[in-house]
């Protein structure tokens, strides 16, 4: 592959990654499981969505690579599958200090609600970093 290729190729990959997080229900999510494991029960009751919706967005997370199952007789147990998330989120924390306002004032995506938010306890508000 050429460098130009490897640079596109790293891109898209960063795209997706990013893609993947960019979801209020998600980072939520990706709180909760950065305090150890989380079963989907679990999630609906202190997030307040859903089985379905949460079930959803877990395999989003599981299908991009950052979150593991493990099985316990029928239940599933989930949790972070690289604890580096924790190292991007804490840097995007630090970025958004940096910011300010200006990301959450961006026209294109900064105060916009987007299809799968909920009027759920906004458990975002949490340091994501732990």
């Amino acid at each position: 592959m050429t460098t130009a290729q490897s640079r596109e190729s790293g891109l898209l990959r960063g795209a997706a990654l990013f893609h993947g997080l960019a979801d209020r229900t998600r980072l939520a999510i990706v709180a909760q499981l950065a305090e150890g494991e989380r079963r989907v029960v679990d999630l609906t009751t202190t997030l307040g969505l859903a089985q379905g919706t949460v079930s959803g967005h877990l395999a989003c997370l599981r299908d991009c690579g950052l979150i593991v199952g493990r099985p316990e007789g029928r239940q599933m147990f989930y949790s972070l599958a690289h604890p580096e998330l924790l190292d991007l989120l804490s840097a995007a924390e630090q970025l958004l200090t940096l910011t300010g306002d200006a990301v959450e004032l961006c026209p294109n995506y900064g105060g916009t609600a987007d299809a799968t938010e909920t009027d759920a306890p906004d458990a975002t508000d949490k340091d994501l970093s732990r």
